[in-house]
Order: C-alpha cells, then sequence, then structure tokens
C-alpha cells in the first residue's frame, strides 16, 4: 500500500559502508535499485507508524467510551455495523 500526495521530496542520507553494501545486496536480491528498495523501506515504516498511531487514538477513544454513560449509550444505539459481503459468506 502505497499513499502519495503530490510531488515526492527528495532527502539524502548518510549511511556506513556495510550499512549500505547490505541493504544494496538486499535491493539486488529483489529485483530493484537501492532508491527503490530504500522508499520502499521507508514507506512500509511510515505505513506501520499510521496504523499504530491509529490503534492508539483507538484504544484511548475506546477508554473514554467505557468511562461515559453517555458515549456507551450512543454505541448501543446505534448498533453493529454489517457489511453485505460478511453477510453472504455465512
Amino acid at each position: 500500500m502505497c499513499y502519495t500526495i503530490g510531488m515526492a521530496e527528495t532527502i539524502s542520507i548518510r549511511l556506513d559502508a556495510r550499512v549500505r553494501e547490505i541493504l544494496e545486496d538486499e535491493a539486488e536480491a529483489s529485483g530493484v535499485g537501492i532508491a527503490t528498495y530504500l522508499r520502499r523501506l521507508a514507506t512500509q515504516q511510515a505505513t506501520d507508524v499510521m496504523k499504530a498511531r491509529i490503534r492508539a487514538q483507538s484504544r484511548g477513544i475506546g477508554a473514554l467510551t467505557k468511562k461515559s454513560a453517555s458515549a456507551r449509550s450512543f454505541y448501543d444505539s446505534w448498533g453493529t455495523p454489517t457489511s453485505p459481503m460478511v453477510d453472504e459468506q455465512a
């Protein structure tokens, strides 16, 4: 999964020779250049961080909801969302 909005920005990094060699080897084994390999690593890491933040925020909302009678009432009245795809698979 890749999220790109607008023009990508260029960054410059310094790597120890051994680290660069390892990354170049991995890139070659993956059939891509080192820039593409590093871009994929960075994108995956950013995605993982974003998902972790969303999960943390969701846990926070859950904790607040658990403490609030009016919030629990809202969610109880709202019900559990369903998906036609899930219902068809049952």
